[in-house]
């Protein structure tokens, strides 16, 4: 099948647009220092997304919306990351204590905002997440973060699973390479979730 035939294909059957619910809510997925230190083995060039990121959240608080950043924060030994540890071997930069698990510059947490430590992709999995969202009578999450073809994509799903109408900021995600990024961002607007630009989704929080 040719790309064209792909598109074609993939408009004819998964053509459709959630659009946002009535109570957002920001979440900022793994911006930790490891994906911008140059000598770590995560280290992924992605500024631009951190930069886009932090413009949406500025606009987030400016109209009280709920903004929630996570990281993923382990035991010296590894275990309680069990066999997602065991196999992607750099995520002995998040082991407790590391700098490179450290907030990056421009996004230490403000006072108002939730922080769910994880130890596996998925910012739902074994966290609270879920019902710190219901409690706030969240109905939508906007997901940014690092990165796309990982966590990103894990809270995506997870997050659509969990009944939540997901919105994906494109520009505000980021990966090492530019194809596995792109390849999930058309992914998740498939299936799960509706991928959105930066400045489509500043148009709406502002609209709040």
């Amino acid at each position: 099948m040719t790309e064209t035939d792909l598109s074609a294909n993939y408009a004819a059957a998964y053509n459709n647009r959630i659009g946002f619910g009535k109570k957002p809510a920001l979440i900022l997925i793994d911006f930790v220092q490891a994906y911008f230190e140059p000598s770590s083995p995560l280290y992924a060039g992605v500024d631009a997304a951190l930069a886009s990121a932090l413009r949406i959240r500025e606009a987030a608080r400016a109209k009280g919306m709920p903004v929630i950043l996570t990281g993923v924060v382990l035991h010296p030994s590894g275990l309680d990351g069990g066999r997602f540890f065991q196999k992607a071997k750099p995520l002995a930069c998040f082991t407790a204590d590391n700098p490179l698990g450290a907030w990056p510059h421009g996004l230490a947490p403000y006072a108002d905002e939730f922080v769910v430590t994880k130890q596996y992709p998925s910012a739902f999995f074994g966290t609270s997440l879920a019902p710190l969202l219901v409690s706030m009578g969240v109905d939508n999450v906007i997901l940014t973060g690092l990165t796309t073809s990982g966590c990103v994509r894990a809270s995506c799903v997870d997050a659509m699973s969990h009944g939540f109408i997901t919105t994906v900021v494109g520009d505000a995600c980021g990966d090492r390479h530019p194809a596995p990024h792109e390849a999930n961002l058309f992914d998740m607007n498939a299936k799960y979730a509706d991928v959105v630009s930066e400045a489509e989704i500043l148009e709406f929080v502002r609209s709040l």
